[in-house]
C-alpha cells in the first residue's frame, strides 16, 4: 500500500500534498469539520435536544449562517490562511442552493476549504480558537 497515513484522527499533510488538492476537496473536508464542531458545541451548551438538535445544527451549516461566521473571524487570518480562504472562495461550484446568494456560497466554501485545509495540516488548535471567534454570542 503506498499510503503511510495510519491515524485519520490525526492526519497531517505536506504543503504539497495541501496545493495538490482542488479547493472543493478542502471544503468537502472543512464542511464536515464545522459539522462536527457545531454538534459537538450544541451538545457541550445543552442548546437543543432530539429533533431541536438536528434543526438546530441545519441552522448554523446552512451556507448563510457560515457566511456570516466567516465575516466575523476574517481579521484574525494569518496571510497563508487568507490565501486559503480565497482559493475556496474562487472554487468553481456548479450549483448554489435557493436559500443562499451566490456571494454567502462562496464565502461559506471558502471558510470550509480554509477548515479543511487547517485540519489536514494537523493545525486543530488553530480551527478551535478560529471557531471558538465564530460561536461567541
Amino acid at each position: 500500500m503506498g499510503n503511510t497515513m495510519e491515524n485519520y484522527f490525526e492526519a497531517v499533510m505536506t504543503d504539497d500534498q495541501l496545493s495538490a488538492l482542488s479547493s472543493i476537496a478542502l471544503a468537502h473536508m472543512g464542511d464536515a469539520v464545522f459539522e462536527i464542531l457545531v454538534r459537538t458545541w450544541l451538545c457541550t451548551h445543552g442548546k437543543a435536544t432530539g429533533k431541536g438538535l438536528h434543526q438546530a445544527t441545519i441552522r448554523l451549516v446552512c451556507a448563510e449562517s457560515q457566511a456570516q461566521r466567516a465575516e466575523r473571524v476574517l481579521a484574525l487570518f494569518s496571510e497563508e490562511e487568507a490565501a486559503a480562504f480565497r482559493r475556496g472562495r474562487n472554487a468553481q461550484v456548479r450549483t448554489v442552493p435557493g436559500h443562499a446568494s451566490r456571494a454567502q456560497y462562496g464565502e461559506a466554501t471558502a471558510l470550509e476549504a480554509l477548515l479543511g485545509w487547517l485540519y489536514l495540516k494537523g493545525r486543530k488548535d488553530r480551527i478551535n480558537e478560529l471557531f471558538c471567534a465564530m460561536m461567541e454570542e
